[in-house]
């Protein structure tokens, strides 16, 4: 998953704000004569987000096929389609004690759970949450991995209570990784570049499974990496423990992506006789999707001013990070054009990335009837005061790309789903088919998640929508990761 513009807080969606409206904030920018209304510049990205069943239809169908050009070799398609090496899924009958680090951003967690079979499942979990320091995402390769790996000891040493490794056992761990790496194995993986701020040295071009082996063994720590993934791919290994059904996993947060399970027999670019089960995930890296996706001036503005223009064009249509500054950058024209505001555009209301997602999701959660906290809102995050009509107008804004998000989300999710079923034969659609949620984008905006649901519904219709289960599957990228390392083990399985 990629996220391209810094790092936004998605657990904070909809947190309440005080309404504090004591003075009027300093202003620049003095608005020149009204030539248009706010309602004209609402009708119009109405208009350009629009996403009807048509459009629905080309999105699904173009993100299908987008995948098998991925699948049939490489750099065929915007989609890299990326191969994750995990042969054997997670099925419940696995024991003993694993390990989890997931590695995503400027916070990483270690995690241990202890398993216990079909009868016991999960027996008990334990987790830390660690800051990196801002020096070591500026230092060496060496300096980073060896913080991680005494955490990782320091944590190790805690060890205790419900939690017991088998004896004449190696601790093995699960390696959730989600920055862009080459994956050349189960437990290998070719660091392509840092991003999300880091800035490490070092690094590129190498196993960035080695470097974590290397410094838990300058540790003296008694640890091997088994199985390297992706936040996505652990999500729907997670997933599946609980429920054979899940088949496809999404992560919709700050950035988004989506992982399934496919046959082997279906990729062209890579067929591996080792294959016991026939079956691998595929991370699709979805988020760089962009085939008729109906975009505004607003979304072209934003992508051009962006560090990454033309890229990730999906994610920046769907995804956390984008939504909050899609609807500020279309507030600012309102209150520039329409005098949306006042006779002047406030200061705040210039910032890029001023209004984030969490404040446009806790607005359309106001149901009062002056809608007393977007006015707070607005005051607090873009130093706007507002009347009752210009606050109407904003929740207008928000929903109009709220639904576009989630509606685009949905296509994407049957775009996957049509691919698995016209290869299967009929397979997918024919009974429950699960696909496992997480990010708190999906978590925590009802609206958008409605769209979402409605999108895929509209799509496949009532009769075949019923065996499309969306759950949501919360944080389960961790444990996903420990689960893989339970199903990849070195040792000899007793299950």
């Amino acid at each position: 998953m990629s996220v391209t513009a810094g790092t936004l807080a998605v657990r904070s969606f909809c947190i309440t704000r005080s309404a504090k409206m004591v003075s009027r904030p300093r202003v620049v920018m003095a608005v020149g004569s009204n030539t248009i209304s706010g309602a004209s510049i609402l009708k119009k990205l109405q208009k350009d987000c629009a996403t009807p069943l048509p459009v629905l239809r080309h999105v699904a169908d173009a993100m299908a096929d987008d995948m098998r050009a991925g699948l049939a070799v490489e750099g065929g398609s915007e989609l890299q389609m990326i191969l994750s090496y995990v042969d054997a899924l997670p099925t419940g009958n696995e024991k003993g004690l694993f390990y989890a680090l997931d590695l995503g951003g400027t916070n990483f967690r270690v995690l241990r759970v202890q398993l216990g079979g079909k009868e016991e499942r999960v027996i008990s979990t334990e987790f830390e949450q660690v800051s990196i320091p801002p020096e070591l995402m500026f230092g060496t390769s060496e300096e980073l991995f060896d913080f991680i790996a005494s955490v990782l000891a320091k944590f190790a040493l805690k060890e205790g209570g419900k939690f017991h490794l088998q004896q004449g056992r190696t601790r093995e761990i699960g390696f959730t990784f989600s920055f862009p790496v080459k994956q050349t194995s189960i437990d290998s993986g070719i660091l392509i570049k840092w991003t999300k701020g880091f800035a490490v040295s070092g690094t590129a071009g190498k196993d960035v499974v080695a470097c974590l082996n290397e410094a838990m063994k300058r540790q003296k720590l008694d640890m091997r990496v088994s199985a390297l993934v992706n936040d996505t791919v652990g999500t729907l290994a997670g997933a599946r423990y609980w429920d054979n059904d899940v088949m496809v996993a999404v992560i919709l947060g700050t950035g988004t992506n989506a992982c399934y399970v496919e046959r082997v027999d279906a990729i062209p670019k890579f067929q591996d006789p080792s294959s016991t089960s026939g079956r691998t995930i595929v991370n699709t890296e979805w988020g760089a999707f962009s085939n008729g996706l109906p975009l505004t001036e607003f979304d072209r503005e934003m992508d051009a001013e962006s560090i990454n223009p033309r890229e990730q064009i999906f994610e920046k249509t769907i995804s956390g990070m984008y939504l909050g500054e899609i609807v500020r950058r279309v507030l600012l024209r309102m209150a520039e054009a329409a005098h949306l505001f006042g006779h002047s555009v406030p200061e705040k209301l210039l910032m890029p990335f001023s209004l984030r997602t969490p404040d446009i999701c806790a607005m359309q959660q106001d149901t009062s009837k002056d809608l007393e906290e977007v006015g707070s809102i607005l005051y607090d995050v873009a130093g706007v005061n507002s009347s009752t009509n210009a606050r109407n107008i904003v929740i207008d804004v928000c929903d109009t790309i709220a639904k576009r998000g989630g509606r685009l989300a949905g296509a994407g999710i049957v775009g996957i789903l049509q691919k698995m079923e016209y290869d299967s034969k009929g397979l997918i659609f024919g009974k429950r088919t699960v696909v496992a949620m997480d990010g708190g984008l999906y978590e925590h905006y009802p609206q958008y998640r409605r769209y979402l649901q409605e999108a895929v519904t509209e799509l496949l219709g009532p009769e075949i929508s019923r065996n499309i289960v969306i759950e949501h599957s919360k944080d389960g990228s961790g444990i996903g990761a420990a689960l893989l390392a339970a199903t990849n083990s070195k040792y000899e399985h007793d299950f």
